[in-house]
């Protein structure tokens, strides 16, 4: 030590300001001779753990320093079990990263727990089988006391990992060992099909579905099953599988009410609503809780495409309410969706004056956002009313100028039927509710129109 700091005393296991003393950051380095080196002071702790409670030895087993590993064990004072705050040793950081050789090392000595849970409960097979390190997965299964099914604290095994990070090999390697329950749930109510339906793994799902203990209708907590959930972020691949099992019901609804059509219309995936819509099971026009049916979101969420698909079956019901007395015009024309107002005007079905449970048409959702291009389109449709009030008494007009719409007030105020001092139920008029909330280019077009 007097070659490396001088003549004066120094302090071999004085740690910088982030806790971490010189030979931390040897060992993480890899850097081996001076490993050695700095073990060659008497007065250095091998085993000084960090702020984090991680000792040299577990950051060079999980940056994979083979040698530095080596020469730490050599050092009876280390533990090669030692845990850090999360409970994590080294053997669970080797076996994250994959360092096969490594892992070797630290099962070399009888200290180290091959199947030690951390405060999460995930042992060091846990995390070899999330990031898919098949050969460290299969050192580990060597061991007779891991157990290949053991469940973390929030209920999922080594296999619910794997499976939802799509590693086929792992997959095949724990379910060949038939004690790992492939249907078996976690604390939410998720088999591993769940997982792997949820993240699009084609592969795991047919795996997993080749077993007669998984249940590939079996919903989790919130009623969801994995076709629900496959359908929902739109994997058709999977969506294809699981419909190719009989038992699967292709209808079925989660707590909400909600069907896998019905998440599949609401977030535009085509090809999945295509591929239900082809199931004679599958009812296109299903309400969930809020009596909202596949039409309604996808015509909320403006998709086009969804909204033709879906009006082309006869059993669809263009202008069904919602609980809120919404229908598929209300929430096209409440989002400013000009093209799907356009589509469902041209049905007869569709009345362009319908009342929600506010009393409001779809002419004032539309003044309600601002959407002048819908304002327009509506008011050119026969019958509508242009200063229809809803149970508020407020009119298009005063929701307009509430709002600011400097373009829809103009539009509105073009209309004959329009009387510009209409109040509502507390007496306020347009302009009283433009100068409540400052807008002064309303409070113009207001006022010059009353010359």
């Amino acid at each position: 030590m007097k070659i490396l700091f001088g003549q004066e005393p120094t302090d071999p296991n004085k740690p910088g300001n982030d806790s971490r003393t010189p030979l931390w950051r040897a060992a993480c380095g890899g850097h081996e001779e001076v490993v050695k080196l700095l073990l060659g002071d008497e007065d250095v702790n091998p085993n000084k753990p960090d702020c984090l409670g991680r000792t040299p030895l577990s950051y060079a087993a999980g940056e994979g320093h083979e040698g530095v590993v080596r020469i730490l064990l050599g050092r009876k004072e280390v533990n090669p079990d030692q845990p850090d705050n999360d409970s994590m040793t080294p053997l669970s950081y080797a076996a994250r990263e994959g360092y096969e050789g490594v892992v070797k090392i630290l099962l070399g000595r009888e200290e180290a727990n091959p199947d030690r849970p951390d405060n999460d409960g995930r042992t060091p097979l846990s995390y070899a089988a999330w990031d898919g390190h098949e050969g460290v997965v299969k050192i580990l299964l060597g061991r007779e006391e891991v157990n290949p099914g053991r469940p973390d604290n929030d209920g999922r095994t080594p296999l619910s990992y794997a499976a939802g990070e799509g590693h086929e090999g792992v997959v095949r390697i724990l379910l060949g060992l038939g004690e790992v329950g492939p249907g078996k749930p976690d604390n939410y109510g998720r088999a591993p099909l769940w997982y792997a339906a949820r993240e699009g793994h084609e592969g795991v799902v047919r795996i997993l579905l080749g077993r007669k203990e998984v249940n590939p209708d079996e919903p989790d907590n919130d009623g969801r099953t994995p076709l629900l959930y496959a359908a929902s972020v739109g994997h058709e691949g999977v969506v294809r599988v699981l419909l190719g099992y009989e038992e699967l019901n292709p209808n079925k609804s989660d707590d909400c009410g909600r069907t896998p059509l019905s998440y599949a219309a609401s977030r535009g995936y085509e090809g999945v609503v295509k591929i239900l819509l082809g199931r004679e099971e599958v009812n296109p026009d299903e309400p969930d809780n809020d009596s909202m049916t596949p039409l309604s979101y996808a015509a909320r969420e403006g998709y086009e495409g969804l909204v033709q698909m879906l009006l082309q079956r006869d059993d669809v019901s263009p202008d069904k309410r919602s609980s809120h007395g919404c229908t598929p015009l209300s929430l096209a024309a409440q989002y400013g969706h000009e093209d799907v107002v356009k589509i469902l005007l041209r049905r007869e079905e569709v009345n362009p004056e319908n009342l929600d449970n506010d009393g409001e048409t779809p002419l004032a959702c539309a003044a309600f956002g601002g959407y002048e291009g819908v304002v327009r389109i509506l008011l050119e449709q026969e019958g509508v009313n242009p200063d229809k009030p809803n149970y508020a008494k407020q009119t298009p007009l005063s929701i307009a100028a509430q709002g600011g719409f400097q373009r829809v007030v103009k539009i509105l105020l073009e209309q004959k039927e329009v009387n510009p001092n209409k109040a509502d139920n507390d007496g306020q008029t347009p302009l009283q509710y433009a100068a409540k909330h400052g807008n002064h280019r309303v409070i113009e077009l207001l006022q010059y129109h009353e010359r």
